[in-house]
């Protein structure tokens, strides 16, 4: 199942879509009031949604327009996950564990929207990801048991001041949390459509002007999905909503004019101008 989260009226309306297309919550009996994608989480409404999925009426959605998915929680990064990525920085990958930050919320955009180039920062970079969304209060989950707290993944766009990052590595939550600096979705889809095997071999890319710039599957990380999630829970508490994003296989530089988008291959895409 995917879920999508739209701007109308004021507020936000709640999409759902299985393969035969999009259904609009608003038109669910009980799920009329949803608003945001963490009310389906912190519960068990994603479940009774599903079952009820087939016999809605499908209306037209263009995902281009969804806002982010993000609607409650924190946003978590792990960073020089991929070789390619460590290699963008001119550094080693760390071998304690993945390098970590911790953004704001207020920097995120929906889809399409326009990514702004700071005046602090002469260099910045943007960053196609990987997103897992936690699907249920979890602390201290154990790496085998990952699968349990995360509700399913999206396609995230990462946006980093990295000439600030080059200059000190602890400035990392500075650098990455100016206004526009992530995309998250368009959709969420859930963890049920892909077994291991196949979330190891999605493939994430990040596209300037239409040429990829960097490459690589999820089997590329050195820190797998369920380490990742092991490691951000350990000692803290994860709420319904929550986005780890699992790293880059590599960043592209940006300037005004550009366009660059997230590809996650069966998960989502995000498209974004810059100006």
């Amino acid at each position: 199942m995917r879920l999508a989260r739209f701007k109308k009226d004021g507020g936000y309306r709640i999409f759902a879509a299985d393969s035969a297309g999009w259904v609009a919550l608003s038109d669910i009996e009980g799920f009329e009031d949803v608003r945001g994608i963490t009310e389906l989480l912190a519960g068990a409404r994603i479940q009774e949604l599903a079952a009820r999925l087939a016999d809605a009426a499908r209306v037209e959605v263009r995902i281009e327009d969804a806002a982010t998915i993000v609607d409650g929680g924190d946003i978590w990064g792990a960073g020089l996950n991929y070789r390619g990525h460590a290699g963008d920085l001119e550094t080693q990958q760390p071998t304690s564990g993945p390098g970590s930050y911790l953004r704001p919320g207020n920097c995120l955009i929906g889809n399409g929207g326009w990514i702004e180039l700071p005046t602090q920062s002469k260099r910045v970079t943007a960053e196609a990801e990987l997103g897992l969304v936690i699907g249920k209060e979890c602390k201290n989950v154990r790496r085998e048991n990952w699968r349990d707290v995360v509700a399913g993944v999206t396609a995230v766009l990462d946006m980093t001041a990295e000439d600030v990052i080059r200059e000190n590595p602890r400035y990392i939550p500075w650098a990455k949390g100016f206004d526009t600096f992530a995309s998250v979705g368009p959709q969420l889809v859930t963890l049920d459509e892909f077994d291991d095997e196949q979330l190891a071999s999605l493939r994430v890319s990040t596209v300037r002007n239409d040429e990829v710039v960097a490459s690589a599957q999820v089997s590329d990380m050195k820190y797998d999905l369920g380490y990742l999630v092991e490691y951000f829970t350990a000692g803290r508490t994860f709420a319904p909503g929550t986005v780890i994003c699992t790293g880059t296989p590599g960043a592209a530089v940006i300037t005004a004019g550009d366009s660059i988008t997230s590809v996650v291959e069966g998960v989502g895409v995000l498209a974004h101008t810059v100006k």
